[in-house]
């Protein structure tokens, strides 16, 4: 008889924890996971065949399309578009300038602001690179109509544009449920920025 009470009591310690642990994310419906997955898996491919086929890496690739649509631009307006770090693109251009794919120099309307060109040889490389590009977006999108692939840009575009509202509910989340966490996070940039 004190056995099975024993065993009872486990039982019940067993399912009272299994319902007390929190059931984590349903990765099947979970937004984020999805982008973050194709993403990556996008970049990891296209980065293998423009190394293997032009000697370039995906960043290269990404400030070729930017520089391609305009006339000159500088590291902060690609960090600020592609979202790369702006340190990570200003290596990119250094590289990109040392293999004559763009000229730096100045801005006529702020000196302090060094901007990049393509040169005709940068505009090769691009347009060499884009048949392959557009290749991978067609078969990426093969699956969907042409409603469909009209929607998923849209949405895409006001994801992209709403992107501000997740940092504001982050910091509003963690002054609200882990305020120990956001002073964690302030003593940590004061230290960074004191050893600046």
């Amino acid at each position: 008889m004190p056995t099975r009470r024993a065993s009872s009591a486990k039982t019940d310690t067993a399912t009272a924890t299994a319902l007390d642990a929190p059931a984590g994310i349903d990765l099947d419906n979970y937004v984020p996971a999805y982008l973050t997955w194709i993403a990556n898996k996008l970049s990891r491919g296209a980065s293998q065949y423009y190394l293997a086929n032009f000697d370039v890496g995906i960043e290269i690739w990404r400030c070729l399309v930017l520089l391609a649509t305009q006339e000159q631009v500088s590291a902060q307006q690609v960090s600020k578009v592609i979202g790369l770090d702006k340190g990570a693109v200003s290596r990119c251009f250094k590289e990109m300038q040392s293999r004559g794919f763009i000229t730096m120099g100045l801005d006529a309307n702020d000196g302090r602001l060094r901007m990049a060109r393509l040169t005709p040889r940068g505009r090769r490389l691009h347009d060499q690179m884009m048949g392959m590009a557009l290749a991978r977006e067609q078969a990426l999108l093969s699956v969907l109509s042409a409603e469909e692939r009209k929607t998923l840009v849209g949405l895409l575009r006001r994801l992209h544009e709403n992107l501000p509202e997740v940092e504001v509910a982050t910091e509003r989340y963690l002054q609200e449920h882990a305020p120990a966490a956001k002073k964690r996070t302030r003593s940590a940039a004061a230290g960074d920025s004191a050893n600046a």
